[in-house]
Formats: structure tokens, C-alpha cells, sequence
């Protein structure tokens, strides 16, 4: 079960030996620390939680700092429960070496936020004719009805918050790795914006 936490530092690109170029998006996954190990005998099913980001134990609740240091493992500001079996113990370390090039993976994070945005924008919406008079451009056109049900039925396309929200990525690819400085290179686009905290997990 190959699964990280990490940060996204931004894109680049790598060259293949055959000369092409491959846009990445680089990220600093790990070293996470494992911090606790589910089973079904004491929780009702198998998982393991990790943590990412060290910290001062001043900036943690007694209850997280007592919990972590329970397992043995420095305070950590980031912690995340994968489900499966895995066999570790509590105080493993997790690097990206647990991942190689050519590996499948899903990354999940917080998508980049729009604030508020109109159809167009927010659900692709071709809006009205630019010229020629009209009065009909970027709205929403008819929502309701007249006389029934005299309202606006629920789950229409409208404007509002767009962005700023979990998103899952499937299908992406690991193009390499630098265990050194625990940077992870993946061919696609990656959610949320730079710096972002980022969970990778193979498919």
C-alpha cells in the first residue's frame, strides 16, 4: 500500500532520454511517520494513519501531542488515515521510495479557489450572442417556472462559490523520483495551488 503526504512545490519539466520534454508537477512528499496502526481486533477494521510536517509541540492540543508521543514520533501538524492492510508499526517511516517511475497514482487536495463566479466560468455555460443588440450574455437564462411550482428547483447550475474544495486526480503518473530530497515528479496536474498539502496514494 503505497501512500504519502506531501507539498506541492510547483511545476517543471524532465527530459527523456529520447529527447522529449515532459511537463511535472514536483512534489515534496515525506518522509511521513507512521503514528498509528488500526486493526480489527481493537477498531473494527485495518488502516494505518500517517503524519507529514514537523512542528513545535507548543502548536498542538495535549490531546495530539500526547497521542503522538504515545506512537513515539515527533509532533507532526498533518495527519491522515489510509485504509488497507499494511504492515508497519507505529514509528515507521514512509518515504518516496515507495513509489517508482511509471507507477499509477490518485493525488486528492484543495482545489484552487475562484470565489464567487458567474455560469460561464463556474459550470461552462455558452452564454448569449456577444453583438447585434442582445441583451443576453453571461446569464443564467430561465431557471423557474410560472405558475407551478411557482420556485426554483434545487441543484440548478447557478452562480456562486466556485473552487476551494476537495478534488480527487486519478490517472496520473509518477515520472521520477529524488529520494534525497524527497521530491516526487508526477506527469499531470496536481490540485490546489503551491504549498498546498497534497495526499498521494497508488491506484
Amino acid at each position: 500500500m503505497a501512500a504519502i503526504l506531501g507539498k506541492k512545490l510547483g511545476m517543471a519539466q524532465i527530459f527523456t532520454e529520447e529527447g522529449d520534454r515532459v511537463p511535472v508537477t514536483v512534489i515534496e512528499a515525506g518522509p511521513c511517520a507512521v503514528t498509528q496502526v488500526k486493526t480489527e481486533e481493537t477498531d473494527g477494521y485495518r488502516a494505518i494513519q500517517i503524519g507529514f510536517g514537523e512542528v513545535k509541540e507548543r502548536k498542538l492540543t495535549k490531546a495530539e501531542a500526547g497521542h503522538l508521543k504515545k506512537a513515539g514520533v515527533s509532533p507532526r501538524r498533518h495527519l491522515i488515515e489510509v485504509r488497507g492492510d499494511a504492515e508497519a508499526q507505529p514509528g515507521d517511516e514512509i518515504t518516496v521510495e515507495a513509489f517508482e517511475a511509471g507507477q499509477k497514482i490518485k493525488v486528492s487536495g484543495v482545489s484552487k479557489g475562484k470565489g464567487f463566479a458567474g455560469v460561464v466560468k463556474r459550470h461552462g455555460f455558452s452564454g448569449g450572442p456577444a453583438s447585434h443588440g442582445s441583451h443576453f450574455h453571461r446569464a443564467p437564462g430561465s431557471v423557474g417556472a410560472s405558475a407551478w411550482p411557482s420556485r426554483v428547483f434545487k441543484g440548478l447550475k447557478l452562480p456562486g462559490h466556485m473552487g476551494a474544495r476537495k478534488s480527487t486526480q486519478l490517472g496520473l503518473t509518477v515520472v521520477g523520483t529524488d529520494p534525497e530530497k524527497n521530491l516526487l515528479f508526477v506527469k499531470g496536474a496536481v490540485p490546489g495551488s503551491k504549498n498546498e498539502i497534497v495526499f498521494i496514494q497508488g491506484q
